[in-house]
């Protein structure tokens, strides 16, 4: 799988035993001053302690969360995601941006709010990290944002390399409409995944009853979650933010097993 540091267990060679190198000592040399035994038991658990939150830190998975999210409907999205991931024990969602595309002077044009600082942009190379990676993104006409293909199309030497094979990976989306791309936005990006070898993960109809309500407009399909974003003042409803935290959960625990494997 990726280098989040949870799948491959490091492999130390155990020291050699006191009764091997016992046989090399002088027969005439004075005999060892005995350790007491309270002693011996203290240092004993000190360093089983010390190996068991080793042993932790090592197996924690990573499940990326990689945005582009130019009115923050995605990112609120983003948000729930990594809330679902974190539930998981053992795995943890770590949030990243894409890289914008867009100048500064064109972004005040279209009002776009400030970025919150506190997520970092992220390099195609660090990808490799991830243990699993979902990818969320606006539509525009039915497919991702040029943002996010921009980010996929700087993956050449992944791809070259094949250092994205087998990792598992979803979509979460936003469109203005019902009709905007909940769906085609989603499975059109599948081809990106398709040439690096990844494993497409959809939440199909794991949510439940929440698939099928249909007392109120709600964003999402069996592809990934999904919002709304109207003329861009909407919010996201309870519903669609509780499917986002769902595919969190879900594809945490599809990494988790995938690992265990």
């Amino acid at each position: 799988m990726g280098k989040g540091g949870g799948c491959v267990p490091s492999k130390k060679k155990q020291p050699h035993s006191t009764a091997a190198n016992s046989r090399h000592r002088d027969s005439n040399a004075p005999a060892p001053i005995p350790v007491p035994e309270q002693s011996t038991d203290i240092h004993a658990n000190d360093t089983a302690t010390t190996a068991t939150v080793s042993q932790l830190e090592v197996a924690k998975l990573k499940v990326f969360i990689v945005f582009y999210s130019m009115y923050g409907h995605v990112e609120g999205l983003a948000r729930r995601i990594k809330r679902g991931v974190d539930s998981v024990d053992g795995v943890e969602g770590v949030l990243f941006r894409v890289p914008e595309t867009l100048d500064k002077e064109a972004l005040d044009h279209m009002k776009v709010a400030p970025r919150d600082e506190g997520i970092p942009e992220i390099s195609a190379a660090e990808l490799v990290e991830a243990d699993g990676v979902l990818f969320g993104f606006p539509t525009r006409y039915g497919s991702m944002a040029a943002q996010m293909k921009a980010f996929f199309d700087s993956t050449g030497q992944l791809w070259r390399n094949r250092e994205l094979v087998g990792k598992p990976a979803g979509f979460f989306v936003s469109t203005g409409t019902q009709g905007g791309g909940q769906e085609t936005t989603a499975w059109t990006a599948i081809t990106q995944l398709a040439h690096h070898g990844m494993l497409f993960v959809p939440i199909g109809y794991t949510f439940g009853a929440g698939m099928f309500k249909m007392d109120s407009i709600r964003g999402g399909s069996p592809y990934g979650a999904g919002v709304f974003a109207g003329d861009g003042t909407r919010e996201p409803s309870e519903t669609e933010l509780a499917l986002a935290e769902h595919q969190g959960k879900y594809m945490a625990a599809v990494v988790k097993r995938l690992c265990q494997a």
